[in-house]
């Protein structure tokens, strides 16, 4: 099982993707030669995150009062030294936690009733959420090993039989109880808090819940032999053992978003290889 350590794009997969990006520097599309490169193409993405957090913060000092209209998409991207698309995504996020709403035909406008503080959520990403995770749950299963009654025990077991046997939604549904009982198991309040928090990112952040849906629906029989891992180790009373197996699971699942990240990345590029391929033929053949 691959660690948090290995290489997050496969050779194979990163010569395929550096050929079909140089097949399409002739058209203007970019000139790829290195993993890194592709990496930072990739995590180009991520940018719209930074942007909304700037426009979070501009509205926070006034300079967008609730209920105003937002400047443009050209002039935020002026303004920011962006893309439209970079804005126009970055608007989205901040649509999705409350901060704005998009109204079509009129323009993107400052929510007049955005929700409190401690209920937004912030524009993270489903990897950082999955860092976020891997740090404070590991902990969370090595104080449950240490604290965890026979009912809790039987409880979890219970849950891994059923990410085992049961529907794709009966599985998605004890995959979340599990954690959060072994949050419960903790004894400690500020843990149970924080696991629920960030399992409401998981699915309140859209970005995040689709990246998390892609690869857990490609990821059955590993996620279930991992949670029984972290099972057998908490019923052990084995803190060190249960910590080590919940890092385990957040690591390799670190490394199937990277993958599903990867395919997404060369998906775009073929897309828009075709396209330009379309557009220029098109052009050879006006006579």
């Amino acid at each position: 099982m691959a660690g948090a350590t290995n290489s997050p794009v496969a050779p194979a997969n990163l010569l395929s993707g550096i050929i079909v990006a140089n097949l399409l520097r002739e058209i203007g599309i970019g000139f790829i030669t290195t993993s890194a490169e592709l990496l930072n193409a990739m995590s180009s993405k991520r940018l719209f995150q930074s942007v909304a957090e700037q426009i979070a913060t501009l509205i926070d000092e006034g300079a967008y009062p609730p209920g105003t209209r937002l400047p443009g998409e050209r002039e935020l991207a002026e303004k920011l030294g962006v893309s439209r698309v970079t804005i126009r995504e970055a608007e989205i996020a901040l649509q999705a936690i409350g901060r704005l709403e998009i109204k079509t035909g009129s323009g993107v406008y400052v929510s007049e009733n955005p929700p409190a503080m401690g209920q937004a959520m912030p524009p993270a990403s489903a990897f950082e959420v999955t860092e976020a995770r891997l740090l404070i749950e590991s902990e969370t299963a090595a104080l449950a090993a240490h604290n965890i009654d026979e009912a809790g025990i039987e409880k979890l077991e219970g849950l891994v039989e059923a990410m085992r046997s049961g529907s794709e939604e009966e599985a998605n549904e004890a995959d979340e109880m599990f954690h959060l009982t072994i949050a419960e198991a903790s004894n400690n309040a500020a843990m149970v808090h924080t696991v629920k928090s960030l399992w409401q990112m998981r699915e309140q952040i859209p970005e995040v819940k689709r990246t998390y849906a892609a690869v857990c629906i490609h990821d059955t029989q590993s996620r279930t032999e991992e949670h029984k891992a972290v099972f057998d180790a908490i019923k052990a009373r084995d803190p060190a053992g249960a910590r080590a197996a919940m890092r385990e699971h957040f690591h390799r699942l670190i490394d199937a978003m990277l993958d599903a990240t990867e395919r997404q990345a060369m998906e775009e590029v073929q897309q828009k290889a075709s396209a330009s391929r379309e557009r220029f033929a098109a052009a050879t053949r006006i006579s």
